[in-house]
């Protein structure tokens, strides 16, 4: 099945003050993509943190590189050529470099699939080829409730089994809302791994982000055996060893940057409010005091300000959301000009987002593309240059976007 790249178009938008750029080719004025009316009344913290000029449109091809998946979440490149997708009624995937797929592989543990759980991300060590360790996160049954968590096993030779497979990190404490996990997993090429995490999305189980007893709302940063780093910030001092970071809602992206080695982040806010963070080490992001965005219900958020001392502010945000997935830096050559771009995956409107980031990581350019498609839930680049992507959905695939030849 092969569709036509739909573009979004947008419409003449008003930019908030500030953010009005010269465009030199037509003498007038660039505008943000165009998403509809934003749900808060908040300026951004300095020009570059929202609704940045809208990039000319990029000519692309979409075709459908692998079919019936169901609910497909995370994928891993495989050194084959092939693909690992986790789909989150609980089953993983041998994807073929010719977009066979396979029946599921064996040995996972007990996955709780409700509502927003199930399989979730998943990884490869970064020395696979030696030891064939794959890495993913799940939802997790526990006593009293569910919970965030991050598991490893050996990939047999064949591809059929996950074989001593063990949990590296367990969220705590449970939580009876089968809501917001998080959760990515990500190594940082230093012997690392980050794996993010969500509150769990009640009013009660938010306030968990802002304290430093629990693992909600938090970037967790381990040893790959599950062993804590002896530099994280709060080992040794009040605070859970595991945390790197805290104050996030529901963080479903994360990558290193490959110019620069730096970790991002990118996380759903309420009603507006999406949020691209780097986050460092020890500090606090602001959920649920701060936020770009408003309940759903129309009332504020914490303390109803979108910026607080002592918390730090995201790099940009959204205000209608994109609802973010997963999210890569784009390295590949195949789409002229986007070297170092990063891709987003967007639950809704649905499509693919291009951020063109300077070199003083300022957003500078926003574009949309592969709209119409449906609910994207994750990218990666593929070794051609091309961009794939899932469609999260009950017939769910994995898609193929290309420079229109």
């Amino acid at each position: 099945m092969q569709a036509n790249s739909p573009f979004v178009i947008a419409a003449i938008a008003a930019l908030a003050p500030g953010l009005a750029l010269a465009d030199a080719d037509h003498g007038g004025v660039k505008q943000p993509v165009d998403r509809g009316p934003a749900n808060a009344d908040y300026e951004p913290a300095f020009p570059e943190q929202a609704n940045a000029p809208k990039m000319e449109a990029t000519e692309v091809t979409i075709e459908t590189f692998a079919e019936n998946l169901e609910r497909p979440w995370g994928i891993a490149t495989l050194p084959d050529g092939g693909y690992l997708v986790t789909e989150r009624p609980g089953r993983l995937r041998h994807v073929s470099d010719q977009g066979e797929v396979h029946e599921p592989i064996t040995g996972l543990p007990e996955i709780d699939a409700r509502e927003q759980g199930g399989l979730l991300d998943v990884t490869l060590s970064p020395e696979f080829e030696s030891d064939r360790m794959v890495y993913f996160t799940y939802a997790k049954p526990v006593d009293d409730g569910v919970a965030t968590a991050a598991a490893r096993g050996t990939l047999s030779e064949d591809m059929t089994a996950l074989e001593n497979v063990e949990d590296i990190f367990v969220q705590g404490p449970p939580s009876q809302t089968p809501m917001h996990y998080g959760s990515r997993i990500t190594f940082d090429g230093e012997g690392h791994v980050f794996i993010t995490t969500g509150e769990h999305f009640t009013e009660e189980n938010r306030q968990l982000a802002q304290e430093l007893d629990n693992t909600y709302g938090k970037v967790v940063r381990l040893n790959p055996d599950g062993s804590v780093p002896e530099d994280n910030p709060y080992v040794g001092k009040e605070g859970e060893d595991e945390i790197w970071s805290y104050g996030h809602r529901n963080m479903q992206g994360a990558t290193i940057q490959p110019s620069t080695g730096e970790y991002w982040t990118i996380e759903h806010g309420p009603a507006g409010g999406d949020e691209l963070n780097r986050p460092e080490a020890g500090k606090n992001y602001g959920w649920p005091v701060v936020s770009y965005g408003i309940n759903y219900d129309g009332s504020e958020v914490g303390s109803g300000e979108a910026r607080a001392e002592g918390m730090e502010q995201p790099v940009y945000y959204w205000d209608p959301v994109i609802a973010p997935g997963g999210i890569a830096f784009y390295e590949g050559g195949a789409f002229e000009g986007w070297e170092g771009d990063l891709i987003i995956a967007s639950l809704s409107p649905g499509e693919v987002v291009r951020l063109d980031i300077n070199d003083e990581g300022h957003v500078v350019g926003e574009e949309a593309l592969a709209g119409g498609n449906g609910r994207v839930r994750d990218v990666e680049i593929a070794e051609d240059g091309s961009v794939l992507f899932l469609i999260d959905s009950e017939a769910g695939a994995i898609l193929r976007m290309s420079p229109k030849s």
